[in-house]
């Protein structure tokens, strides 16, 4: 278990864990606010995330390598906020009344929220790096279809059920001040691996993608920058643009919701915060404007892409006739 001096503490799946057993008497708001927070999070999220995956798998139009990978974005989005109100239920309550089983099941979809999103938008950055760069060089990509975008969307699943697994393993209950609670059970010494744990995700889950996003990004400018465009370079027409453009945007909302969560474990790892309620203010702010990123892709999809609103006005129109 993490042993820590503070009232709660934040487990690395987002979690809060009342360590006394009571609420805090310095942040009676938060406590008031938080679950309206998540089930307005929850809604939008169900509500956005099921019209994507439904207009994706019904629209022809919608059939496209970049959006296979939105596909998974969208499933990833859509698992946590399905069991979103089971996190609201035990924060109400104050302990973990539903087993060790769904402790894991919690504790694993939560994690593949974390770490999914930046896997497949650093695919979906790989994608638009090869997309562009072919068109300057005026290539064709041959193995650049949808099968195989099916393909690499599996091999970033079975990645990222790779990475949690340590997370799933300590993933236990246990009892603080007679309460059940779903934590991190780790060995001794706690506040080692507990470290430990952070790092991991924060190497793994930001670090990395991160990393190779920027990387590719860079790369990209790099070439069209260096590059004189022949005719057929400049049919970098404007539909692959608004895709580029989508991608990017979405990155860098991803970025906004998940940048100061993993800025956090570096200020929790290498500093010694007083619990004011200014920083618990923060904390709770920090961790809700990570779950709110589950229910903003729906948003720029329909302000971003032609082709999803029409299939979605279509779609409607189809359902409504009689």
């Amino acid at each position: 278990m993490e042993n820590t001096s503070m009232n709660f503490s934040y487990n690395s799946s987002r979690r809060i864990e009342w360590l006394n057993g009571t609420i805090p008497q310095i942040i009676p708001n938060f406590y008031l606010a938080l679950p309206i927070i998540y089930s307005i999070i929850c809604a939008v999220g169900l509500t956005g995330n099921t019209a994507v995956i439904y207009v994706i798998l019904k629209a022809p139009k919608m059939k496209s390598v970049t959006n296979i990978f939105i596909l998974n974005l969208a499933i990833a989005d859509e698992l946590f906020t399905l069991v979103l109100p089971i996190n609201i239920v035990d924060y109400l309550l104050l302990q973990w009344p539903f087993g060790e089983f769904m402790c894991k099941l919690i504790v694993s979809i939560d994690e593949y929220n974390t770490f999914s999103s930046l896997y497949f938008l650093t695919v979906m950055s790989i994608d638009r790096y090869l997309v562009v760069v072919a068109t300057v060089e005026s290539k064709k990509i041959t193995y650049r279809t949808y099968r195989a975008a099916k393909i690499v969307s599996l091999c970033v699943w079975i990645l990222v059920t790779i990475i949690i697994l340590p997370f799933i393993i300590f993933a236990k209950i246990h009892s603080e001040h007679g309460r059940l609670q779903c934590l991190f059970v780790f060995p001794n010494p706690e506040s080692l691996w507990w470290q430990m744990s952070r790092i991991y995700t924060l190497i793994m889950g930001f670090a990395i993608p991160v990393s190779t996003i920027c990387i590719l990004y860079s790369m990209m400018l790099y070439k069209l920058r260096r590059m004189r465009l022949n005719t057929n370079a400049k049919a970098l027409d404007k539909a692959k643009k608004k895709v580029t453009f989508m991608v990017v945007i979405i990155l860098a909302v991803c970025l906004f919701c998940w940048t100061p969560y993993h800025l956090s474990t570096v200020v929790a790892l290498t500093t010694d915060i007083p619990q004011t309620p200014l920083v618990l203010g923060i904390s709770l702010f920090i961790t809700s404007l990570s779950y709110a990123n589950s229910c903003l892709n729906p948003f720029l999809y329909a302000f971003l892409d032609d082709n999803f609103r029409k299939s979605f006005r279509k779609l409607l129109e189809c359902r409504s006739s009689p």
